[in-house]
């Protein structure tokens, strides 16, 4: 098991040194560009094959228990530990991480980008594959912060330089603002492991902040909180996201909402809630009203864009889908409960699967009317996918109606449970509010129901007419990439005790003592 959650958080990055070398001669295929391809394809999936072989080694009766451990000296002085392990609460996020990257690169392999030379994408994907995989498993406040900003350079090259319109600003601007947060969120670090005379985060969470005074936790709850809010990101350090999705290629934009947005919302669930409480609960309130403006915001903003006449760009709509999506989960963190933080970890693994799929789709439909105007594709001459290409006209309807939280499939459970934890919040919380907060975020339930059905109707529907270019339905490999994710949506929907009889017994220990 030790050596299983090493292999995962360093496979991938050996892979991408691999996929720069030249490839041996017996590998090449019918050209170099399709070994590298088929390189990244082998990585990601032996990468994992090993992930599910821990989950199925993992000791399901203890999730709380950190397994797998590896616990090496690095930085005697500053007591920095090579330290990796896994529970319940992240063991979830290593998978759906394996599954979303290896999806990436199949779908790569017959649909690659255009763009520079397909060694330099491989070895990017691989790179930002392992960050964020070593982001879920390390368990000291350093390594988290370098695994933290390694995926920042991989994503920013994968939008600069294989993405569409507007790809420079668009990953200028994401860079500058992930950065930004993340200096101040060091300085949070540093104080909270200077202040306890440690970095390990098991032995803060066991402390359970009693070597932190309450002044202390509040700076560093504020410091490092500002950086995981941009990553998640939170309204309203969000403007960053909708020009990232709008500009990045397909597989980039499944990374970024499926993977690295996982990040930020981990950390306040991993370092905060455990090592500062007294300063979450400060700011608990505060985290929560901005995650309900964000529900609210992202909804209103998808609104806008579905309306007809407002050249509403499809995949900047799922982009702004999504802040509001995230707010949910902010909101579940908020609530210092079990209930809610449960449903904010399900919330987690929901939105990367269903608008994972959202973005495979909406770049499948872009391919093949080279355009994700709203506009154009509810025209006259428009998608209307139902009678041009049932089968993903069918598949778009299922995921929108999965983003919108119809009961059975996926969607539906983070977000009953982050609305019944704000019901009755943790101690010290003002019930008031949090009853507001939950009003708010119900509406927002109605409201994203709304800009989703109108999207079905705008795309899906419509009279079917005769173009120069017949329009594909799903291709082979693409229901390969596809099926998994939506198979996925519907098994969370229908069984979720699966995810949340491991996060549970994990939150339920994080907390100590919060109510059931």
């Amino acid at each position: 098991m030790q050596f299983l959650l090493a292999f995962v958080v360093v496979a991938p990055l050996l892979g991408a040194v691999a996929a720069l070398l030249p490839a041996p001669p017996g590998l090449k295929g019918s050209s170099p560009d399709q070994a590298v391809l088929r390189h990244g394809v082998t990585v990601t999936g032996a990468v994992l094959l090993a992930t599910l072989v821990l989950a199925a080694g993992f000791d399901h009766d203890h999730p709380s228990r950190m397994q797998a451990t590896t616990d090496i000296s690095w930085i005697p002085a500053l007591d920095v530990r090579i330290h990796l392990g896994t529970d319940g609460i992240s063991l979830p996020l290593l998978v759906l991480t394996a599954l979303l990257t290896f999806l990436c690169a199949l779908y790569s392999y017959f649909k690659l980008p255009a763009g520079p030379s397909p060694k330099a994408f491989v070895a990017l994907v691989l790179v930002l594959e392992s960050g964020t995989l070593a982001t879920f498993a390390v368990l000291d406040l350093m390594l988290f912060f370098l695994a933290f900003e390694m995926v920042l350079i991989p994503m920013y090259f994968l939008i600069a330089r294989w993405g569409g319109d507007r790809k420079q600003p668009a990953a200028w601007k994401f860079i500058l603002y992930t950065l930004l947060g993340s200096v101040i969120m060091l300085l949070g670090l540093l104080l909270i492991g200077l202040e306890s005379g440690t970095f390990d985060v098991v032995a803060l969470a066991t402390d359970k902040g009693r070597g932190l005074t309450t002044s202390v936790q509040v700076i560093a709850v504020l410091a490092v909180g500002i950086g995981l809010a941009v990553k998640t990101p939170m309204w309203p350090l969000h403007s960053w996201l909708p020009d990232a999705h709008t500009a990045a290629p397909t597989v980039g934009s499944v990374l970024l909402a499926g993977v690295l947005l996982k990040m930020g919302t981990y950390g306040f669930v991993r370092i905060l809630l455990p090592v500062a409480p007294d300063g979450m609960r400060t700011f608990a309130p505060y985290l929560a009203a901005f995650a309900v403006v964000g529900i609210i915001y992202g909804s209103l903003a998808c609104l806008a864009l579905a309306r007809p006449g407002a050249r509403g760009d499809l995949k900047r709509l799922i982009a702004y889908s999504s802040v509001g999506h995230m707010g949910f989960v902010l909101l579940g963190i908020a609530t210092m409960t079990p209930t809610g933080v449960n449903g904010a970890l399900f919330a987690n693994i929901a939105h990367g699967l269903i608008t994972g799929l959202l973005f495979f789709l909406v770049g499948a439909v872009k391919d093949r009317y080279c355009t994700a105007d709203l506009d154009t594709l509810s025209g006259a001459t428009g998608a209307a996918l139902y009678g041009r290409a049932p089968r993903l006209g069918g598949l778009l309807a299922f995921a929108a109606v999965a983003s919108l939280g119809l009961p059975g499939l996926a969607g539906f459970w983070g977000e009953m449970l982050t609305l019944f934890g704000a019901f009755d919040p943790a101690a010290g919380l003002s019930r008031p509010a949090f009853l507001t907060f939950m009003a708010i975020g119900a509406f927002g339930t109605l409201l994203t129901a709304a800009y989703m059905l109108i999207v079905v109707r705008r795309v899906c529907m419509g009279e079917r007419r005769e173009q120069p270019h017949p329009v594909a339905d799903i291709q082979r490999y693409e229901l390969a990439a596809w099926t998994p994710l939506a198979a996925l949506t519907v098994l969370a929907g229908l069984w979720p005790a699966v995810l949340l009889g491991l996060t549970d017994p994990a939150v339920q220990k994080l907390l100590a003592g919060g109510k059931s």
